[in-house]
């Protein structure tokens, strides 16, 4: 009445395709999210070269600065560090 072997061979063939299929849709994933990963690590690597830029603009204006001007520099250092004591013995 039922052909049990036609079944099993064609339950097999429809494993193999499903194994396939997902197999191939793994790898897709896998692919677009190595692809995401790439670009964002590219955004990122661009950001902190700009930033990078940045800070080294704003090492050397604080650089002059201070040469221009040591005494209030020191001043200016020796107040903002009282003022964080302060604010440490109070906490």
């Amino acid at each position: 009445m039922f052909d049990t072997g036609r079944l099993n061979d064609e339950l097999k063939a429809m494993k193999i395709d499903v194994a396939r299929l997902l197999n191939t849709a793994a790898e897709q994933t896998f692919e677009t999210s190595k692809d995401g990963a790439e670009a964002l690590a590219d955004q990122i690597k661009a950001a902190l070269a700009e930033l990078g830029e940045t800070v080294s603009e704003e090492r050397e204006q604080l650089h002059d600065l201070v040469a221009e001007r040591p005494a209030a520099s020191l001043a200016s250092a020796f107040a903002l560090g009282v003022v964080v004591g302060f604010m440490l013995r109070r906490h």
